[in-house]
């Protein structure tokens, strides 16, 4: 096979010139410029943005109103219940990063973020349609107060949320970013015009959850104000999905994570916390490691 065509599985016959360096299609072969990436992919991940952004505010937005109405908290235990709740969803991306860029990759991570957003915005759904039943068929109206399997069943789907919001928030924008080629101008050129859009649909999805949602859940149904986030994520998955074909993927290396590096050196750093120089040079060598000076030698 000569250097301008590929295997049997590929495209015969590809422009070397028109092969992005670096990336693969979602089956491991080469990508053409024309054919995948830039806007191609990009839009699909736009698509994608507005519903999770919508989801999630449609839920933090009036959470505390949730909380202290159909559950019953106190306004110190509902503010107590959302402050932890926000602090694990600004806190658990950074460790689902690492965990994509290390193990999984940005697209299974998104595919896996969406399935948990989905599964959480039903549950959610679902302890909210039980509390309705089961107050419309009572008509005294204190003992209307939420079982402890329903109040469970929240507080998992809440968290479930925010797991999945925690794999969305890093991964997808970052995906996004792998569409682009910095190497070549023009698309250097609408990468930056990419987050310029990409916030633009993120303000969109909060806007409309801060204003129809909150009216939902507050006058109408809160089943119905938590159903309908999962049905538009149930939608943005699917756009997602349809834009496989054209999506642009890093070669997969076999150099380590860098994290897993400097993990591995505090984790040695601690086995030899007390072991002795003598015992530490003759570790590294018999395993063949060259010791470098340390900083005793920059003493005055």
């Amino acid at each position: 096979v000569s250097a301008g065509c590929v295997s049997e599985a590929g495209v015969p016959f590809l422009n070397e010139n028109d092969v992005v360096e670096g990336r693969v299609d979602c089956k491991g072969r080469p990508v053409l410029r024309s054919r995948s990436g830039c806007w191609k992919s990009a839009a699909f991940l736009i698509g994608v943005e507005v519903p999770e952004r919508f989801g999630y505010y449609g839920i933090s937005s009036n959470l505390i109103t949730y909380l202290t109405g159909p559950l019953g908290q106190s306004t110190a235990s509902a503010a107590a219940n959302v402050n932890a709740w926000s602090g694990a969803s600004s806190l658990l991306p950074l460790f689902v990063a690492f965990f994509a860029d290390s193990f999984l990759g940005r697209h299974r991570t998104i595919l896996l973020a969406s399935a948990l957003y989905i599964l959480g915005l039903g549950c959610l759904t679902l302890s909210a349609v039980i509390y309705s039943s089961g107050c419309q068929t009572t008509t005294n109206a204190s003992s209307c107060s939420p079982p402890g399997l329903q109040i469970v069943l929240f507080f998992i789907s809440l968290y479930t949320v925010a797991l999945a919001q925690s794999g969305h928030k890093p991964c997808l924008q970052a995906f996004g970013a792998d569409q682009f080629d910095e190497n070549d101008p023009r698309e250097c050129k609408a990468k930056s015009s990419f987050f310029n859009w990409w916030y633009f649909s993120s303000c969109a999805g909060i806007l409309v959850a801060l204003i129809f949602l909150s009216y939902i859940q507050d006058n109408l149904n809160w089943g119905l104000g938590f159903g309908i986030p999962c049905i538009f994520l149930c939608f943005g998955l699917i756009v997602y999905l349809l834009g496989t074909y054209t999506y642009r993927f890093p070669v997969e290396t076999d150099q380590p994570n860098p994290f897993l590096r400097i993990g591995r050196v505090f984790i040695r750093a601690a086995r030899n916390w007390h072991a002795s120089d003598s015992a530490v040079s003759s570790v590294a060598e018999a395993q063949g490691v060259l010791l470098q000076e340390g900083f005793q030698q920059y003493k005055y």
